[in-house]
């Protein structure tokens, strides 16, 4: 088995640099973030929730099971590499890379939402009901690798309104938010953020975006290794925010039990 991950690991790791010399790298869908090997699947048992809560699971780099208290399973940035192993009834896809989108998702997918336009130009916006969730979008821009250019609108930031919660998946942000990016999202209260550094917006720039979100808890996703992680949870005490870890993957969200000052949880993805 060890040597099968070693051998993905290196293939992935050899694909990433290809395209970093490829001449066509700087699209958005070649846009680089660490090649990533496909993780074992476990099992999710479904959570028995009350109709105040939302359940919230660390698949791995940027996906996360969103689950309601009527059954709607939700993946965000739903990809090849890192899946849940249950099928979502919704998924959504931040911005057209690899490790955040996939063109041949499963098909027990009812609804697929992409946050950039596969066409170019203005990217969709969305506001859905889906039972007791309502999924709506605030697009950002990106910048282009190895060019000073920005694709517009290439990345969405989504909003998932349930159980009088409101978590905002960041997305691959690259950039600070206006006033009017804060205005279209509204209350934040969960943020889910890249905590990279280097290939999203960097640490600064990100503790200055939750600062002006002010949500009640935060939870890093998408860093590679617990140094890039522990840098964040650093800068993040350096504010006064607590900070705590968990053991598992997966939390109850309530908007009785949010913290009532900034707190950043790890969940351990599996």
């Amino acid at each position: 088995m060890r040597s099968k991950l070693g051998s993905a690991l290196a293939l992935a790791l050899i694909a990433s640099a290809a395209l970093l010399l490829s001449p066509g790298h700087v699209r958005a869908s070649e846009e680089g973030c660490p090649g990533l090997i496909a993780r074992r699947s476990l099992p999710i048992i479904p959570a028995a929730l009350a109709s105040n809560e939302v359940g919230l699971t660390y698949v791995g780099h940027a996906t996360f099971l969103i689950e309601t208290a009527g059954g709607v399973k939700i993946a965000t940035d739903y990809n090849d590499y890192v899946r849940p192993s249950v099928t979502p009834d919704i998924v959504t896809m931040n911005r057209a890379h690899s490790t955040h989108y996939s063109a041949h998702p499963d098909p027990g997918i009812r609804t697929i939402l992409r946050g950039w336009n596969p066409s170019g130009g203005r990217a969709p916006a969305y506001d859905e009901r889906f039972a007791d969730v309502r999924i709506r979008n605030v697009v950002t821009n990106i910048r282009q690798w190895g060019a000073e250019s920005t694709i517009m609108e290439g990345n969405s930031i989504f909003v998932f309104e349930a159980a009088d919660l409101c978590i905002a998946h960041l997305g691959h942000l690259h950039h600070t938010l206006t006033p009017e990016h804060l205005k279209q999202l509204g209350r934040i209260d969960v943020a889910l953020v890249p905590v990279d550094g280097s290939y999203t917006l960097d640490i600064e720039g990100m503790m200055d975006v939750l600062s002006a979100l002010s949500p009640r808890l935060i939870i890093p996703m998408h860093f590679f290794g617990q140094s890039t992680l522990n840098r964040f949870l650093d800068r993040a005490r350096a504010k006064a925010w607590d900070t705590a870890r968990l053991d598992g993957a997966s939390m109850t969200l309530s908007r009785e039990t949010l913290p009532g000052t900034p707190k950043v949880v790890v969940l351990q993805g599996y």
